[in-house]
């Protein structure tokens, strides 16, 4: 997780899940992982942003089975969401060898769980190198400032990342809202 700009920590746990949690539970998810976003007094600077994300090695996606450069090659994003503010939210795939790409989406999440499920496109401008480098991140924003984001950015498709565009202008209203939560299990990548 990384944060800039925020007025308090941003916590991050851990939770249990239980059979009240419908959806993520039947198909077998027992934990979560949950954001508290703490008492933001100073409301959402260009620059505030916060972001969690996993990356996963150059080599393990070069031999995914992913023919990654071919645009009729698909991968399938899939995760369970929830958040006690109502509001859409952004997530972004970025490759890091070669010129990196950018792939932003976007999902909407209330206070019951949402699956998402997202199925992305290869592209020919990918590059995956034979390392254990970082090559792909897969990145949640609950949250990212006007420095970061630009509302021409087109959504659900590749493009040269960089770090003003990465996604659309988002609303300020979860990082506004005193210790609002964000909730995210079962995430999957698959060919």
């Amino acid at each position: 997780i990384t944060w800039a700009g925020a007025d308090a920590i941003v916590e991050t746990h851990q939770e249990s899940l239980s059979s009240g949690d419908t959806g993520p539970w039947a198909e077998g998810f027992r934990k979560a992982y949950k954001l508290i976003n703490g008492n933001q007094t100073g409301g959402a600077g260009a620059g505030d942003q916060v972001i969690f994300e996993t990356r996963l090695e150059a080599q393990d996606m070069a031999t995914s089975g992913w023919n990654y450069t071919n645009t009729t090659s698909d991968i399938t994003l899939s995760f369970w969401v929830k958040s006690s503010v109502s509001q859409t939210f952004y997530g972004v795939l970025e490759t890091q060898d070669g010129t990196g790409q950018n792939y932003p989406y976007s999902f909407t999440a209330s206070s019951t769980w949402t699956k998402v499920e997202k199925t992305i496109p290869g592209n020919a401008n990918i590059q995956f190198d034979m390392d254990a480098n970082n090559g792909i991140q897969i990145e949640f924003h609950p949250f990212m400032g006007t420095n970061f984001t630009d509302d021409s950015t087109a959504l659900n498709t590749w493009a040269t990342a960089a770090s003003g565009t990465r996604h659309p202008d988002m609303t300020s209203t979860w990082w506004t809202t005193n210790d609002a939560t964000f909730h995210i299990t079962g995430l999957q990548l698959e060919v």
